[in-house]
């Protein structure tokens, strides 16, 4: 059980739906600051594990590059996370793929699968939190601009 404050702190930073699961390849466009620039790189995997801690979630993408294993463990409500695409599911029996870690070739592919993602419930708890606050919270005053005024006061 979380503490109702941290529960509402989480909610209020939950900006993305996960439209994805353990077993499907993704492709992450991650914002790289570099200096004064900034771009994205794109990292495509398969999705190995997703860690569910609220507002804390993180997913771990593996991809082969040149016969070297790669993972890399992205926060699902980073602002650094420009998008996350799924390209393919796969038909997976397990929540955890380290397994895969010792699989090669061909023996590390998986069956493909059509399905429908998930829905997302810690998502949709923040989206009714959201618009919940949007009701309570009353509309902000409209001032008249101190020039109009000004101009009026003058005649």
């Amino acid at each position: 059980m979380i503490h109702p404050l941290l529960d509402k702190l989480h909610l209020q930073t939950i900006t993305r739906e996960q439209n994805f699961s353990v077993g499907d390849t993704v492709r992450v466009h991650y914002k790289i600051i570099e200096g004064n620039k900034e771009r994205i790189q794109i990292f495509e995997g398969l999705v190995i594990a997703v860690q569910n801690q609220g507002a804390g979630r993180t997913f771990t993408v593996r991809r082969v590059s040149y016969d070297v294993g790669v993972e890399r463990i992205f926060p699902l409500y980073s602002p650094n996370i420009a998008k996350i695409e799924k390209v393919r599911s796969a038909r997976i029996r397990r929540s955890k793929l380290y397994f895969i870690r010792d699989k090669v070739g061909k023996d590390s592919r998986f069956k493909e699968l059509k399905k429908k993602p998930a829905r997302d419930t810690m998502f949709a708890r923040a989206e009714s939190y959201r618009s919940e606050l949007a009701k309570a919270a009353p509309a902000p005053a409209v001032e008249a601009e101190p020039a109009a005024e000004a101009e009026t006061a003058e005649a």
